[in-house]
């Protein structure tokens, strides 16, 4: 094939379709309590046409009169590396979507998932990448949980003109990185900003330490925090800033210097296995009697999960709860729990709607063929977990709510997630403009 033909138009011209499946395993469990901020339950969006039919949960979109066949879908997790610990919950999420839709016969396609590892390397991705797009014919892609990663598959996404759903967070993912080709179901750092800031300026202090992990992700943290704290109260300043490399295991002189600063609050920029350690050993040293401990991903299972006790008091954003009473969710939930025996978390939700809202756009378009589901999903309105989103048309970003909790003492082995505030998902995203994308 011609370096300059992408797999799309090469697929057109073939008519080669890859069929293959690999198995992946994981998931997570934790308690959760809700404020009423978090039984909304939001109304479907008035999208009827003749044309419409109702798909599970409730979503309106239009769909071919024939069956559109079967798709292959590559569903790129990292299961290797930093973020082995949340790698399995998103590929957990998405296998559960996958099961759903080809045992619906409200959907008239059916999904061949093709797995593959993308550890946390932009190299290690773009190989699994090409592999189920080179191999197995993939038209359709999601994952990837390092920013870093998921700005890597943008591109891999405009080169090959195929569908991208990453895992990601950073802004510039559909902020200034942005193409046609990629829509995102994650919550950016800019959602969740809004609703961390303005509540740890307001009610923690305005005196704040930011502690990034050095990559995309942690610098869009400092960013939009820093930009929204600003905004939100004229009395904040910076009390310090540092970074540690991703992956870093010994956190101690960060602590230090935030130890003897006068800060009220330090904003941890990191996830995973480097949040985990790092709130361990400042709680160790007695840093959480000193400031207010924010992580906007501290409400995690995973993170939760590991640290136990250490956990109460500190405080994080949310990006989904299994106890929201929004869109499908409770289907959801329950359906994870037969399959797991546990509740699911974040990144399972952004695997099974991920997946979910690719089929939905295929449906919609009445086609498999990339080109035009991405012209049905830009600008549409679905029914998700978290309810009515709309994939923004001039960012593809999926417009989520967000929370501000406390992680409080729950079972004895993982503290619960309290809630004190709510950002509706028309409030939670600045404009494009703001973020540096234009897709019209």
């Amino acid at each position: 094939m011609d370096s300059g033909t992408s797999r799309r138009k090469f697929i057109a011209l073939t008519g080669a379709v890859g069929l293959t499946g690999l198995a992946g395993c994981g998931g997570g469990d934790g308690d959760t309590t809700t404020t009423e901020a978090d039984t909304q339950t939001d109304q479907p969006a008035d999208t009827d046409t003749p044309a419409d039919t109702e798909t599970p949960g409730g979503t309106t979109t239009t769909a071919a009169a024939t069956d559109l066949g079967s798709v292959t879908v590559g569903i790129l997790n990292p299961m290797t590396g930093s973020y082995s610990s949340l790698g399995p919950g998103q590929r957990d999420g998405a296998k559960l979507a996958v099961k759903q839709i080809n045992a619906s016969d409200e959907f008239n396609l059916e999904i061949d998932p093709v797995y593959e590892d993308t550890g946390t390397t932009a190299g290690t991705a773009q190989q699994a990448a090409n592999r189920v797009v080179q191999q197995n014919g993939a038209q359709f892609v999601f994952g990837a949980i390092s920013s870093s990663v998921a700005l890597s598959l943008n591109e891999f996404a405009k080169s090959e003109e195929l569908i991208y759903f990453p895992g990601g967070a950073a802004v510039p993912i559909t902020g200034s990185a942005c193409n046609e080709w990629v829509f995102r179901f994650e919550t950016n750092t800019a959602q969740v900003a809004e609703a961390i800031s303005a509540y740890t300026v307001n009610n923690l202090g305005t005196n704040v330490w930011f502690h990034i992990a050095d990559y995309a992700y942690g610098d869009s943290v400092y960013k939009r925090t820093k930009s929204r704290m600003q905004a939100a109260n004229s009395d904040f300043t910076e009390a310090g800033k540092t970074a540690s490399q991703l992956g870093s295991s010994n956190f101690g002189s960060y602590i230090s210097q935030i130890s003897n600063s006068d800060a009220d609050a330090v904003i941890l920029g990191m996830t995973g296995g480097d949040l985990i350690n790092f709130t361990s050993q400042a709680v160790d040293a007695g840093l959480k009697d000193q400031v207010n401990i924010v992580g906007p991903t501290m409400s995690f299972q995973v993170v939760r999960g590991a640290l136990g006790s250490k956990a109460e008091g500190t405080y994080g954003g949310v990006r989904y709860n299994a106890s929201i009473d929004l869109g499908d969710n409770n289907q959801f939930v329950q359906a994870f729990q037969d399959e797991h025996g546990g509740r699911p978390d974040n990144f399972e939700r952004v695997g099974y709607d991920s997946v979910r809202l690719m089929a939905r756009g295929m449906m919609k378009a009445g086609s498999t063929d990339p080109a035009d589901a991405k012209e049905a999903l830009a600008g549409g309105t679905f029914t998700t977990v978290l309810g009515d989103i709309t994939l923004r048309g001039c960012d593809h970003q999926a417009t989520n709510p967000t929370w501000m909790a406390e992680m409080v003492p729950g079972d004895g082995k993982m503290t619960k997630v309290e809630t004190l505030s709510k950002t509706p998902g028309d409030e939670a995203l600045p404009p494009c403009s703001d973020v540096g994308c234009n897709l019209g």
